[in-house]
């Protein structure tokens, strides 16, 4: 095995970047000096954490020129959209801040007579943050900030398709004057990662990625009674009622199923359509999915880039070449989107309608640009499609029924149910999953738990 990673980007195929793993050394001294500068930042007061936390945010988007090209050049999305990740990474970070006061502070329980009875959120040391690449600001940001507002050390191990997004996380935190050793940037590869976990030095690990790197850091956590927060994996639905506003519904679900070439967790990967509006909505989502403009995702005019890989984008072509050949139909003609090519990163959205749960495109997640599209005739029928499936991250329900939108919620096996509106995370609401979609949840107040431990205090203050 090579001592270095290399990053390929998708733009070009070409070396983009080149790291050294760490050593052991490296890491041993990473997890001491977290342990040591943990005990203290503990002790500092929450307004003392906010401020350098929100000294790292203003510091990360001082990089943003330089940030949005670098990301284009490392995973392919377009710099016409990559300051609206920077954007999102502050909102969050600075939702979790704000909210550390009322997330952390103490639960009294009910007056007792002689007694002081509470609750309180202890930090529980060094958190180990491991990152994807899709999103690698949002992704990461989703526990760092409030891993170190809850008064934890923090471990970063970012995926290697976007080794200088961790870099970019530690220039920020220097640039803050974090004290030293509370945050750490390591160049891992898996071997060292569970190694870590298994160590008995980190007592939280929080996970985006595949359900196989779930299931190992599962594996590697064994017997070692610490906590996993794990966002695995998504194949998202949307249910389109016969009320929904169909232009707002069109348009938004064309989005979702194609922002960032579909590859997202939370991406629409299928939809279930009235019968009554199927034609029209066929119509008008294949219509407006001809516009995308497939490229460089340097140029501005681009779109669409590539997906972050050759192999990536060939797994979607073996998805798409399986439906069809089992009855499917497309809509779109990937001959008038000249960037795509068989075999490159480079790849067309593609429609398909005809598709049935037979089919993988149906059932299994693409994490890429194409969705499946069916006609429903009931309410009940598309809650039974929709939970049809090893996930359960998102849904959303395109209604102007709010009764109904809340029934139909209640009915599904999910993390999250949108009325009209899909592939978004609100700072305000618990992210988690349901099924392979995952275990544990971040943000809102219900994150900050699983980054601290409760410490019941019982004084008896009256003999």
């Amino acid at each position: 095995m090579s001592d270095r990673i290399r990053l390929i980007s998708p733009v070009d195929g070409l070396v983009y970047a080149e790291r050294p793993y760490a050593s052991s050394a490296d890491i041993d001294q990473a997890l001491h000096d977290a342990t040591q500068a943990q005990h203290a930042w503990r002790q500092r007061p929450l307004a003392e954490r906010a401020a350098y936390c929100t000294a790292a945010v203003e510091a990360m988007l001082a990089m943003s020129d330089e940030i949005v090209p670098e990301l284009a050049w490392q995973m392919g999305r377009p710099v016409r959209y990559g300051a609206g990740e920077l954007r999102g990474f502050a909102e969050r970070a600075r939702h979790m801040i704000a909210l550390a006061p009322q997330a952390l502070g103490h639960i009294e329980a009910e007056p007792k007579s002689g007694f002081r009875r509470y609750i309180r959120r202890e930090p529980l040391g060094t958190v180990l943050v491991i990152a994807p690449w899709n999103y690698p600001y949002l992704t990461a940001v989703n526990s760092i900030i409030p891993a170190l507002m809850a008064g934890n050390a923090v471990l970063l191990k970012h995926a290697s398709q976007t080794l200088l997004v961790g870099e970019r996380f530690a220039k920020a935190f220097r640039r803050a004057k974090l004290p030293a050793g509370l945050f750490h940037n390591l160049v891992l590869d898996h071997r060292q990662a569970a190694a870590i976990i298994a160590s008995g030095h980190v007592h939280q690990v929080n996970f985006t990625g595949s359900v196989a790197g779930g299931q190992a850091i599962q594996a590697a956590a064994s017997g070692q009674f610490l906590g996993l927060g794990l966002e695995l994996g998504g194949k998202d639905p949307a249910y389109v009622r016969a009320d929904a506003d169909l232009a707002h519904a069109v348009e938004n679900l064309v989005d979702g199923s194609f922002f960032n070439s579909g590859q997202s967790c939370c991406a629409i990967e299928r939809i279930y359509v009235d019968q009554a509006i199927y034609p029209q909505f066929v119509e008008a989502f294949a219509k407006l999915t001809r516009q995308y403009v497939l490229g460089n995702p340097l140029e501005e005019a681009t779109t669409l880039g590539p997906l972050v890989s050759p192999a990536a984008a060939d797994f979607v072509r073996g998805q798409i070449a399986d439906a069809l050949g089992m009855g499917a139909t497309a809509l779109i003609d990937p001959q008038g989107f000249a960037a795509d090519a068989p075999g490159s990163a480079y790849l067309a959205a593609q429609v398909l309608i005809d598709v049935d749960h037979r089919m993988a495109v149906m059932r299994e997640e693409s994490f890429g640009p194409v969705v499946g599209i069916m006609p429903v005739t009931s309410e009940a029928e598309a809650i039974a499609l929709m939970n049809d499936s090893a996930f359960g991250l998102t849904a959303s329900i395109w209604t102007r029924d709010l009764a109904a939108a809340e029934r139909i919620g209640d009915a599904l096996a999910t993390g999250t149910v949108f009325m009209n509106r899909c592939d978004y995370l609100d700072p305000a609401l618990a992210w988690t999953g349901v099924k392979h979609s995952g275990h544990g949840a971040s943000l809102s107040r219900v994150g900050y738990e699983s980054l601290t431990r409760p410490k019941s205090f019982h004084l008896r203050h009256e003999l």
